[in-house]
């Protein structure tokens, strides 16, 4: 009875997003912007053969990416976790990485690897490994300080902690972010496709755009919705499957926040010195021609003592501007809708079955297809940029913070229904409460998405801004102009990151101390 309650409401919530499909293409039949769902379908029909062949290549390279970049985000949350110092160095260098647009790594990796599946799987796994480590963290560390105690009384250390404490607590967490990760993981292997492979859904993509094939371009993007949302809907039926515990009632002492800052300064000069160290002996290594390769001293010669200095420093500045103006208020606009999506889906159960395919849908279709169709509603002003920033930031804190709000202890919610207490104030004074972590979490997340995101429509639509110049500066093979834009995007993320994680640390400290732990 409980499944067949469950199925209903999914196809009624799948039902209502095909028919809002096709009340859309029938609004704009005729701009040739809109495919509907019949000729959608009739196209598939006539070329199941190179759809089959295209979608079994990305699929592959998105599904080796998914594994390798969640296993290494399970490895570096165990590695922060056993050694606590070394939390801020792993999660810094992590940072890093992710950073890095996939505008300017994507030619480079295919300069590296050449024509295979290579580019496709890393950019796979640098699109799902920080979305999945930044909720793990957070669950590892969600673990009562008695369960802690209990395994300290028997003289156990760090590593028994981690297997028959923190694993557990952490297991709500991880599902979460894997259900994040699943749409990114198709994607980035798209977007490794657009760098010049020889097959793959990427690759039809670019062909079909350039031929301006509308259905065609549609039925990418709705094969790329529905394999987003079948992963999905399975990882939330094997979480539900595994998942029986009610979540604990966690009890810490409230500390300073202040202590936590008394290091800041050390960590993040550790964290510069460690990235120069990697920069450095990447470029050390065999193959790496010093013409598309710069270093750090090649970065630095060219914007203070190169004969053009002076230009290339106020052609970052420009850009910097131009990309600066849309980032806080996408950012921001996705947090809130994110957020208070996810309040009310848990006020009124009801709704996700019909919420939730949209969610999924918007952030799995790709961007090259829903880049001109905002613009085209909103303009390539602030307005479009903006909202297709929130999209960007949209479901991840969705998902995040859904699944904090069904953290709140079952025994206060029991307390409260025994006062008779209505959701309304359950939610006040329990569940937002309990979902601050996971909140956090994805603001954190999202500092980075947002920066990329605004990078990509920049290169998309705009012409303008940080994303525009990296494409531009490729293209003409100018990629000390490229790095050198790579590491601005790099700093403005990672300092975007550190305040909000000082604010984090500050709210926490105070609702919930386990996080601010170590």
């Amino acid at each position: 009875m409980t499944r067949s309650a469950g199925i209903g409401p999914a196809v009624l919530g799948g039902a209502v997003l095909i028919l809002g499909w096709v009340l859309l293409a029938g609004a704009l039949q005729g701009a040739h912007l809109v495919a509907g769902p019949w000729q959608v379908a009739g196209w598939i029909g006539a070329n199941p053969g190179l759809v089959g062949r295209a979608l079994a290549t990305t699929l592959h390279s998105a599904a080796l990416g998914f594994l390798a970049g969640n296993l290494v985000a399970v490895a570096l949350a165990g590695v922060a976790l056993i050694w606590p110092r070394l939390l801020d160095l792993v999660s810094g260098l992590a940072l890093v990485v992710f950073c890095l647009p996939l505008i300017a790594t994507g030619p480079i990796l295919r300069v590296l690897m050449g024509p295979g599946e290579g580019p496709q799987i890393v950019l796979a796994a640098l699109a799902v490994y920080y979305t999945t480590l930044i909720p793990l963290l957070t669950g590892l560390r969600a673990t009562p300080a008695v369960w802690l105690d209990l395994v300290h009384s028997y003289g156990r250390g760090r590593w028994s902690e981690l297997v028959h404490v923190r694993a557990r607590a952490g297991l709500p967490y991880l599902f979460a972010g894997l259900q994040i990760a699943a749409p990114a993981a198709f994607l980035g292997a798209m977007v490794g496709e657009f760098t010049g492979a020889e097959r793959g859904m990427g690759v039809l993509t670019i062909r079909f755009m350039r031929a301006l094939d509308v259905p065609a371009l549609w039925a990418i993007a709705a094969l790329a919705a529905a394999v987003s949302m079948a992963v999905y809907a399975a990882i939330g039926a094997l979480a539900r499957a595994v998942l029986h515990d009610r979540p604990p009632v966690i009890l810490a002492a409230p500390r300073s926040p202040a202590r936590g800052g008394r290091f800041q300064v050390p960590q993040a000069l550790w964290l510069i010195a460690a990235v120069l160290v990697l920069w450095w002996g990447a470029l050390a290594l065999p193959g790496m021609n010093p013409f598309f390769a710069k270093s750090p001293q090649d970065l630095l010669i060219a914007l203070t003592a190169a004969e053009g200095a002076a230009q290339t420093r106020a052609t970052l500045a420009t850009a910097l501007r131009e990309t600066a103006v849309f980032v806080v208020p996408g950012y921001l606009a996705g947090l809130v809708l994110g957020a208070g999506l996810a309040v009310l889906l848990v006020l009124v159960p009801g709704l996700s079955a019909l919420v939730m395919p949209l969610a999924v849908a918007l952030r799995s279709v790709p961007i090259v297809t829903t880049a001109p169709l905002i613009v085209l509603f909103l303009g390539r002003g602030a307005t479009g940029t903006i909202t297709l920033v929130a999209v960007m930031v949209f479901f991840p804190t969705l998902v995040a913070c859904l699944h904090g709000l069904r953290q709140a202890p079952g025994q206060i919610l029991d307390v409260f229904q025994t006062y008779a207490a209505g959701r309304l104030r359950q939610m006040a004074h329990v569940r937002i409460p309990a979902m601050l972590p996971a909140l956090f979490a994805a603001a954190r997340m999202s500092v980075p998405a947002a920066i990329l995101a605004v990078t990509v429509v920049e290169w998309l639509t705009t012409g303008r801004g940080l994303g525009s110049l990296m494409a531009l500066s490729a293209s003409v093979s100018d990629y000390t102009m490229l790095w050198a834009a790579v590491v601005v995007v790099t700093a403005i993320s990672a300092l975007c990151y550190a305040g909000v994680a000082a604010l984090e640390r500050r709210i926490l400290a105070v609702y919930a101390p386990e996080q601010v732990r170590r």
